[in-house]
């Protein structure tokens, strides 16, 4: 893929969801989203109102986190979690699966729990579409275990399948962005997201297949500072 950093912005989700984070911290994230024109800014629930505030009249949406990092919060407490979003001006919600609903076994639970959220989006009493991105997480999976994760998220309605929570042993891998693409199709959207930092990194995620970017490093991204090789020494 021919695509200059600067153009990558409005693929990328600026992101900053360190529990350390600060009120000036995400000021200037938001201001960092504003002038490279990126997707969104992604930052924790306790974060949209500001966010949203500031970014009003902005090109560059209000992206939170349900039942993060662990997904282990039940399906009432995401569904409450992903309404109260929305009324504090979220536009896409980025929720963890249960994992260990879904390493017992219990697909169907797993399923109705991505509902959950995606029917909460319906029921919150805003007009506009809420983007659902379901986290897999997929450090803890298998290759079979990751196409089986794609299928549930697809089949309960969410907008794209998002690689990791940035929390886990591991984030995004070219390996696994290149399955979620292929067994999804091009019906929804593929998130990379983790350990993301420079624009070569990025640009091998496009290549495999993803159309949004999660990082905290928005901005060594777009401007094309460091690359890959760097990032090992």
């Amino acid at each position: 893929m021919a695509i200059k950093p600067r153009d990558m912005a409005k693929m990328i989700d600026h992101t900053l969801l360190k529990p350390t984070a600060t009120v000036e911290d995400i000021k200037n994230l938001c201001e960092e989203a504003e002038e490279y024109e990126f997707a969104s800014v992604c930052v924790n629930p306790i974060f949209v109102p500001l966010a949203n505030k500031l970014l009003t009249d902005s090109s560059v949406k209000v992206a939170t986190v349900v039942g993060f990092p662990l997904g282990a919060n039940t399906s009432e407490t995401k569904a409450f979690e992903t309404r109260n979003a929305i009324k504090n001006g979220s536009q896409e919600i980025d929720m963890v699966i249960n994992m260990g609903a879904f390493k017992s076994g219990a697909y169907d639970l797993v399923q109705a729990d991505i509902k959950a959220v995606v029917d909460a989006t319906k029921t919150a009493g805003v007009s506009s579409d809420i983007i659902v991105k379901v986290i897999l997480e997929t450090c803890y999976l298998s290759d079979d275990e990751v196409v089986q994760a794609c299928k549930i998220a697809k089949e309960a309605g969410a907008d794209f399948v998002k690689t990791s929570t940035g929390f886990g042993t591991a984030g995004a891998t070219v390996e696994d962005v290149s399955l979620m693409r292929k067994t999804v199709g091009r019906e929804i959207g593929v998130k990379a997201s983790g350990g993301i930092k420079n624009y070569d990194l990025a640009l091998d995620m496009l290549d495999a297949g993803a159309n949004r970017i999660g990082a905290s490093s928005g901005v060594a991204i777009v401007t094309g500072l460091g690359t890959a090789e760097e990032e090992k020494q």
